[in-house]
């Protein structure tokens, strides 16, 4: 089957049903076994659209003449239920990031250039949001540049309405989102989601501020007592505190083998088995997108609580570029480690 064949099968009303019973403790196993299909169909399908999006991004960005990498998924059904749970009145149709493109570029000089480039371009596409978490950095510390768009091909109607969510942020951005993705792994709380014991969420947020000094971008408002060198020896404290850089860099040597299919393909499906010590990567043609989003589920239907599994299915042109973009799957916190050096021997 085509990519551009893979269809939604359901209505909104159902797809929203679907998420409502996922959430719901005492949804029989038939009942989410069918929203699980429902699910499926309803992620897989936004395939298309993002493959659009990549290609256009890549175009402008090597007309550009600047370095980057472009990395494309599919949003985890963990975090999907999840979202649900903490916003009681979002529905799974109208969920934002079940689409995600990130464009990682070397500092912010670029992401200003590429920010400018799309907001002022004429695009058939409706920018359903935009979030600028850079120049208003989230209190966890995140910052990164978010832009929604809903999806219009005149030319191909299926995906009609399908939202795709643009991330354009820097490397040491990336690196700070890896480290909290990775951290949350292993203590077993959805940090990202600022959810998990307060120390880390703390020290989390107290080095997204010393890099946002770093890369002379917006701090956050609850630190506005602090001067930069303040900030910076709050880091050094409670990394030594924390031992953060001795727990990151016994994470990424948990990871004792590292399997490959060896098949051709833009789609990996990433499996994280920190139980077993080992990634699993199966690669898949762009045009099993169907197959693909079906193993992708069976992987997920595998995670249970403790056994800190984790699954993705993303597109990538290389598994260079696939560890690059997605380091916390490999348990690869190198860059932060080295960031975080320099401010602790400043």
């Amino acid at each position: 089957m085509a990519l551009k064949d893979n269809i939604l099968k359901f209505s909104k009303r159902q797809i929203d049903d679907a998420g409502n019973v996922l959430i719901d403790s005492n949804s029989s196993i038939q009942e989410k076994e069918h929203a699980l299909e429902i699910l499926g169909n309803f992620r897989s399908c936004h395939a298309y659209p993002i493959n659009t999006f990549q290609s256009t991004l890549r175009q402008k960005l090597n007309r550009t003449g600047v370095d980057y990498l472009v990395s494309q998924r599919l949003k985890r059904t963990p975090s999907m239920l999840l979202k649900l749970e903490r916003f009681p009145n979002m529905r799974l149709s109208q969920m934002q990031d079940i689409g995600g493109l990130r464009a990682i570029l070397p500092s912010m000089t670029e992401v200003n250039q590429i920010v400018d480039l799309y907001k002022n371009m004429q695009f058939q596409h409706y920018v359903k949001n935009e979030k600028d978490y850079i120049l208003n950095p989230k209190d966890s510390g995140y910052r990164c540049y978010h832009i929604v768009y809903k999806y219009k091909n005149l030319l191909n109607k299926n995906y009609d309405g399908l939202m795709i969510e643009l991330q354009i942020r820097t490397r040491l951005q990336h690196a700070w989102a890896t480290a909290v993705e990775t951290m949350g792994t292993f203590i077993d709380h959805s940090l990202k989601s600022s959810q998990g014991p307060q120390d880390y969420l703390d020290f989390f947020a107290l080095v997204g501020n010393a890099f946002a000094y770093i890369e002379n971008t917006s701090t956050l408002s609850r630190f506005d007592n602090f001067s930069k060198n303040e900030i910076f020896n709050k880091v050094k404290v409670e990394a030594n505190r924390l031992q953060i850089v001795t727990q990151l860099e016994g994470f990424s040597q948990v990871i004792s083998n590292i399997e490959t299919d060896k098949k051709q393909g833009s789609l990996h499906l990433v499996v994280l088995d920190i139980s077993n010590k080992e990634v699993r990567i199966r690669t898949f043609p762009k045009i099993s997108i169907e197959q693909a989003s079906a193993e992708y589920l069976k992987e997920e239907a595998l995670i249970a609580d403790g056994n800190k599994r984790q699954v993705v299915l993303v597109s990538s042109n290389s598994l260079d570029s696939l560890r690059k973009a997605y380091p916390s799957y490999f348990l690869d916190t190198q860059e932060f480690i080295e960031t975080l050096k320099e401010i602790l021997e400043s």
